[in-house]
């Protein structure tokens, strides 16, 4: 059974400077690699910062811009998870997180639950993605949601009926986010360690810090064993925090809890089909 060194990369982003944002990046990533770190995550849109309203005109690029090019090249044989704003080969914006390893971009996900309440516009600025995929890292399979894709527990249920053996889980959480009485920060740690504890799925989740506007980051990035257990979690400032999970771990959680094994994918389409078609005929 061998073992992964995970760490959060826990920033505070410049609303929209990418030149400065990538340096923050780069040093990061230095001291990541000084720490033998495995697996890096950044905060989502973490190129670009979270903005409300974006310019998409100037902030979207393409898989293969400079910028992204820069952190493979620093990232050396890490692997780096990271956001930007996309710009799809279909003339779309998509709210993505990029995944490169060995000197390639092995995995995009584009966001696809965009939340639009509360503070929050994105289904006004982005598409939405359509896809739940696993990426290998050696020899873990990696997911990657963002933020609220995992508020739609259909999409962290899909994750682990592929097999993924680790989640990445960038997000872009403030206490001023919902609004109302709703905590948000109580919120992420119910869910974090249910989706852990229910699918043994190890967890890194990063957040941005600091306060932009309306926008007030509350940090707290961490990470979660297969068993839902915390190993480390960073404060409310810039900070890289680090722990290693065994590798085997997932698949020991699973025979202890066989929750995704003892799932009925087929009854829930074929219900789901039923109750779409009731809500149409409605």
């Amino acid at each position: 059974m061998g073992r992964l060194n995970l760490a959060c990369a826990q920033i505070s982003c410049m609303p929209g400077n990418i030149g400065s944002n990538l340096d923050k990046h780069l040093r990061f990533i230095m001291e990541a690699r000084l720490k033998a770190v495995d697996i890096l995550v950044f905060p989502e849109l973490s190129l670009t910062d979270y903005l409300s309203a974006p310019d998409l005109r100037s902030l979207k690029r393409s898989i293969v811009s400079t910028e992204i090019a820069a952190i493979m090249n620093a990232a050396g044989s890490m692997a780096v998870s990271f956001g930007f704003i996309e710009a799809g080969e279909d003339g779309e914006s998509y709210n993505a997180q990029a995944l490169i390893y060995d000197g390639k971009v092995i995995h995009v996900h584009r966001k696809i639950n965009l939340p639009t309440y509360g503070n929050l516009r994105e289904g006004l600025c982005y598409a939405a993605g359509t896809r739940v995929e696993l990426a290998l890292v050696e020899t873990t399979q990696a997911a990657t949601l963002i933020c609220a894709d995992s508020y739609d527990p259909a999409l962290t249920w899909l994750a682990a009926l592929q097999g993924a053996d680790l989640l990445l889980h960038p997000i872009a959480s403030a206490r001023s986010a919902v609004g109302g009485d709703f905590d948000n920060p109580g919120s992420w740690e119910t869910n974090l360690r249910y989706i852990a504890m229910i699918y043994g799925l190890p967890i890194v989740m990063t957040n941005h810090c600091g306060t932009r506007g309306a926008l007030d980051f509350w940090g707290g990035s961490r990470i979660l064993d297969a068993y839902g257990h915390e190993l480390v979690r960073a404060g409310e400032g810039e900070e890289l925090v680090h722990a290693t999970i065994e590798t085997g771990d997932a698949t020991l959680a699973r025979k202890l809890l066989p929750t995704v094994r003892d799932s009925t994918p087929h009854l829930v389409a074929t219900e789901l089909g039923r109750v779409l078609c009731g809500l149409k005929e409605a």
